[in-house]
């Protein structure tokens, strides 16, 4: 199979089905076309995703939102309208003589597809993914159901290929996107002069998640912290920012009303990174922040709950020693995890004042630059969506 000529278009069908997803696979299209621009392969694409797709001329077979559950009571209502668009996207694939399909994170609809196309077509269709499942931190033996649906895979982490590649399947590790949005985005704004923050004032960056349950969770634990942490330092001068999603501001606003007009709640998704990089120390909910916090050299920690009975199915199910991505990178306890009864106020509190000593602020930076270098993919001279965008032609072409 060859990425084809004006006579014999290849026909690639593409799957974003969140919102993660559209920005990988609108920066993945948008590199192939760069590529075949030069090249002179010719590369249709047909698939399902979002704004950022279709503004790279990828119209979607149907609104990507409707794929955009999570949890049980959530899928349940909608399992009919998400089984009928597993099979219409089988059926259009199919008929479509579509040749590759590249599949991006979304595993339980994106699988499931791979699955209906399989039994259905009477012809070879190549399947790659973009985003390998976690097998490293839970159920390890999908990486072999993944490589019996699929002939490629690329992965945003270094030590996530072999899983897949002991598995008799190609893989190989492109980087991490968060390294080119960091570095595009960082100088779009002046955060301290948009708003209005002294230049005396240090700036402490708060993260309370993105998800109402673990604001509900966090937030009143960071807020004691932070306060406690304020009265033990009566001197150090902070001004606390909150990047967040417009949806959550309002109960965000309501916990940080303690610290009055010495904190600003940032919803502009335009004004994230360069908040991260404004950013002195941080306290973060466990979750991606923690990278893009390492990403953006800032000294952090991070802290997490959960209910009682969920952290006990988690613990056995978890195979991982750490919670940040950073640390996993790593293998060692470079940023410090305050996880479920280790979450207290003094626990965090004690955390951040460590924040405060510059051996430690000077080990995590030299951890971040490590981390950095090793988001950056095999071949770091080129960016995560070229890399991809190489590797997919490479395999079309073989």
């Amino acid at each position: 199979m060859s990425a084809s000529s004006d006579q014999h278009p290849h026909r690639m069908f593409i799957i974003a089905g969140e919102a993660s997803g559209d920005h990988l696979g609108s920066d993945f299209v948008s590199s192939l076309k760069d590529i075949t621009a030069r090249t002179g392969d010719n590369i249709i694409f047909h698939g399902v995703g979002g704004p950022h797709l279709e503004l790279q001329g990828v119209e979607s077979l149907f609104p990507f939102e409707e794929l955009s559950v999570m949890g049980i009571a959530e899928v349940l209502p909608q399992l009919i309208n998400i089984i009928k668009r597993i099979n219409q996207t089988a059926d259009y694939i199919v008929k479509n003589n579509i040749d590759t399909v590249v599949t991006i994170d979304s595993p339980d609809f994106c699988f499931r597809v791979a699955k209906k196309v399989q039994k259905r077509s009477n012809r070879k269709i190549k399947f790659y993914h973009y985003v390998a499942p976690t097998v490293w931190a839970w159920r390890p033996k999908r990486a072999k159901k993944v490589a019996a649906l699929y002939d490629g895979l690329m992965c945003l982490f270094p030590f996530e290929p072999d899983y897949f590649i002991k598995e008799g399947m190609s893989a190989t590790c492109v980087g991490h996107s968060a390294i080119t949005r960091a570095q595009e985005q960082k100088d779009r704004v002046d955060v301290r002069q948009y708003y209005n923050i002294p230049e005396q004032r240090k700036i402490l960056g708060v993260l309370f998640g993105s998800r109402k349950g673990e604001i509900a969770r966090m937030g009143p634990l960071f807020v004691t912290a932070l306060q406690a942490m304020l009265e033990e330092q009566p001197d150090e001068n902070y001004h606390l920012i909150c990047p967040t999603l417009p949806h959550l501001a309002t109960e965000i606003e309501r916990l940080t009303e303690p610290f009055g007009d010495r904190c600003t709640v940032i919803t502009d998704k335009a004004h994230k990174w360069p908040a991260f990089y404004a950013m002195d120390r941080a306290i973060a909910t466990s979750g991606t922040v923690g990278l893009e916090l390492a990403i953006a050299d800032v000294p952090h920690l991070i802290a997490y709950k959960i209910n009682v009975l969920t952290w006990a199915f988690v613990k056995w199910r978890i195979k991982t020693s750490f919670a940040h991505l950073g640390n996993i990178l790593l293998d060692r306890a470079l940023v410090p995890e305050f996880l479920q009864w280790g979450a207290t106020t003094d626990n965090i509190k004690d955390g951040l004042a460590q924040l405060h000593v510059s051996q430690t602020v000077q080990a995590q930076r030299d951890g971040f630059r490590d981390i950095r270098l090793l988001l950056c993919g095999e071949d770091k001279e080129k960016p995560p969506a070229e890399q991809a965008a190489s590797y997919i032609l490479s395999q079309i072409k073989a």
